[in-house]
């Protein structure tokens, strides 16, 4: 009687446990828990502390422009980002873009010979220089594109993996809105002037940036200096890679409608910036400005790598499960960006939603990792466990949620 008693007395208590537990609240993992952001810097103990001032950055002659750190995308100068410009030859970046998807996918290869239509050979502008029945490499007029900017070579490359330029077009158009270009509608594939062909400096920028990380084994040929085919020889016209040892890409573009574009990538010391210049009065203006950009953003900031892919962070209760913790992580690199001389202002926050209750996988986010900057947060990253953790049996369920309703 006395043992009845007592299995109803538990099964009313994990009832109501049961109904207290389906309710999951943030909580502010404490920073002392996670292992330091980086080794041999503390946060500062000073709470009047202040970042130190960063000047403004420099003024170019330009329609729009636009500066990000690569990893972090964080901004760090723009104007008139979001104003819908020209492109001119920006556009093959994304013809690009295109183009090593569908080598990734196995749907073409480098080496296929491509057979160039009259229609390619017609195009006017910079060109390859390639013959109408001639079979050129995958490879070759890829070169031709990026660095001969050469218009033909991106017809024939548009036609070889959709069959037609106005079918590619449509790829280009799926892939801009898929990589969160709002700004950006192309009309045709080698940046020729069109009612309806338009980008902003901010959506080449993140086009930019998924080129170099997406497909970093074809990223070598932006800084490629020439190329030769049919005995002509073309420079580069992006003259940052004479200039800059730093710089390995990306493209130029120009337009007597668009003015001179360029889009430059530099690495220093691990850190690596893309600028964006669209719309400046001349081939020098537009490295100029480029320069400046990149100058004033390797100068006065500096990005560093906080915790690697996967690494250990936190270890906490799991309730229910097969297993009684886990172990959470952020499945990416974590990186900031912050004004020179401010690591000492860094730290880290988690929020995870407690309780954390079986089942839990490793592709749901339990909460995130918040980069904090004195009190602004920089960048967030979703934290995962390390491993899926299964159910309970059903004792195992119980007794947890009598303990979770007696907590």
């Amino acid at each position: 009687m006395i043992s009845r008693v007592l299995s109803c007395l538990i099964l009313v208590l994990a009832f109501l446990a049961s109904g207290c537990s389906e309710t999951s609240t943030p909580a502010e993992a404490s920073a002392s828990a996670l292992p330091p952001p980086i080794p041999g810097v503390t946060a500062t103990d000073d709470p009047s502390a202040k970042p130190l001032p960063i000047p403004a950055p420099p003024q170019v002659p330009a329609k729009g422009y636009f500066l990000m750190d690569y990893r972090t995308g964080q901004v760090l100068a723009a104007s008139n980002e979001h104003e819908r410009l020209e492109p001119a030859s920006l556009t093959k970046l994304m013809v690009a873009y295109a183009v090593f998807h569908a080598l990734k996918d196995g749907r073409i290869k480098l080496d296929d010979m491509v057979r160039i239509s009259a229609y390619a050979r017609s195009q006017e502008g910079s060109r390859m220089f390639v013959e109408a029945g001639s079979l050129v490499s995958v490879e070759n007029l890829i070169q031709g594109m990026i660095v001969q900017s050469g218009n033909d070579a991106t017809v024939a490359l548009a036609e070889h993996v959709a069959g037609s330029e106005p079918v590619f077009v449509d790829l280009m158009n799926q892939y801009a809105q898929r990589l969160g270009m709002t700004n950006t509608r192309f009309q045709n594939s080698p940046g020729m002037p069109a009612p309806d062909h338009y980008t902003t400096a901010h959506d080449i920028a993140l086009l930019s940036a998924a080129l170099i990380r997406e497909y970093p084994e074809y990223y070598k040929w932006y800084s490629q200096r020439e190329f030769t085919w049919n005995n002509i020889t073309q420079s580069n016209r992006n003259g940052l890679l004479y200039r800059d040892p730093s710089v390995d890409g990306l493209k130029t573009g120009h337009t007597s409608s668009a003015g001179y574009c360029l889009v430059a990538s530099a690495e220093r010391d691990g850190m690596r910036l893309i600028s964006v210049v669209m719309g400046a009065p001349s081939v020098r203006a537009r490295e100029d400005a480029s320069a400046a950009l990149l100058n004033y953003g390797f100068g006065f900031y500096q990005t560093r790598k906080l915790y690697s892919a996967n690494q250990p962070l936190l270890t906490l209760r799991v309730w229910k499960g097969e297993r009684d913790s886990a172990t959470l992580s952020v499945p990416q690199d974590v990186y900031a960006t912050v004004p020179r001389g401010q690591e000492a202002l860094l730290s880290v926050a988690a929020d995870v939603t407690e309780p954390l209750v079986a089942p839990l996988t490793r592709d749901a986010p339990v909460g995130q990792l918040r980069v904090i900057l004195g009190d602004a947060t920089l960048a967030t990253y979703p934290v995962h466990v390390d491993s899926d953790i299964a159910e309970a049996g059903f004792f195992g369920r119980l007794v947890d949620d009598v303990m979770l309703w007696l907590r």
